[in-house]
C-alpha cells in the first residue's frame, strides 16, 4: 500500500510535530515543511495549530504559507485544519478583530456562547450531522477539545459537541475539512479520523 505524501504546514507555532507523527502512524509519508515545492507535490495538506488566532495567523502569513494553504484548498486536494487550523480558515475571529483569516470558509469565529467555562478543556462526545468519508466511524466518539472560540454554526458544520448547546466540532465540504478537537490527542477515534484522511489523500495521489 502506498504512503501518500502529506505536507504538514510548518509555520513555527506550537507542537506541530505531534500531528505529523500521528499521520505517519496512520500510513502517510507526512512531512513537517515550509517548502513550497514539497507542498505543491503533496497528495494532501494539513494545517494544525495551537494558541491564539492573531499570533498564529501572523506567523502563517509571515512564512508565506497562508498563500500555500489557499492554493492547496482551492486545487481540490484533501485539506485538513486542526484546532486553530480550523479557525484560521475563516474570514476572521472575535479573538483578534484586526486580523484577517484565510477566508477559505465564510464567517467569523466566535467566543463560546453562554456561561460555559472557557476554555472547553475536556473530552466531549461527537455527534455527526453530515456523514462523510472523513467522519466514518466517528459518530458518538469521545474526542479531546481545548478551545475558547468556535466556528459559526452554519450549513458546513458536519459534526457537533454539546457544550452549553451545539458547538461546531468538524466543519467542511468538498475537499476542505477541519476539526476543532485535536485528533492527535483523541486516542483511537482521533487516529481513525487521521486514517480516514490519509485514505482520502491516497485515493487522490496521482503518483499512486
Amino acid at each position: 500500500m502506498t504512503r501518500p505524501l502529506i505536507a504538514v504546514l510548518d509555520y513555527g507555532i506550537g507542537n506541530l510535530r505531534s500531528a505529523q507523527k500521528s499521520l505517519e502512524r496512520m500510513g502517510a509519508d507526512a512531512r513537517l515543511t515550509a517548502d513550497v515545492g514539497l507542498i505543491a507535490d503533496a497528495a494532501g495538506v494539513v494545517l494544525p495549530g495551537v494558541g491564539a488566532f492573531g499570533p498564529c495567523m501572523d506567523a502563517l502569513r509571515g512564512t508565506g504559507l497562508d498563500e500555500q494553504a489557499r492554493i492547496a484548498a482551492a486545487d481540490g486536494r484533501p485539506f485538513l485544519g486542526i484546532c486553530i487550523g480550523l479557525q484560521l480558515l475563516y474570514e476572521g475571529s472575535e479573538e483578534a478583530p484586526g486580523t484577517a483569516g484565510l477566508g477559505i470558509l465564510p464567517g467569523t469565529v466566535q467566543l463560546l456562547p453562554g456561561n460555559v467555562k472557557r476554555p472547553q478543556m475536556q473530552w466531549n462526545r461527537l455527534e455527526v450531522r453530515t456523514p462523510n468519508p472523513l467522519l466514518e466511524g466517528l459518530d458518538g466518539a469521545w474526542v479531546y477539545f481545548v478551545h475558547s472560540y468556535a466556528a459559526p454554526m452554519a450549513d458546513n458544520v458536519a459534526a457537533v459537541c454539546d457544550y452549553g448547546g451545539p458547538v461546531a466540532g468538524v466543519v467542511g465540504d468538498s475537499n476542505v475539512w477541519a476539526t476543532q478537537f485535536h485528533p492527535e490527542k483523541s486516542a483511537r477515534p482521533g487516529l481513525r479520523l487521521l486514517e480516514n484522511f490519509v485514505n482520502q489523500a491516497r485515493a487522490a495521489d496521482v503518483r499512486a
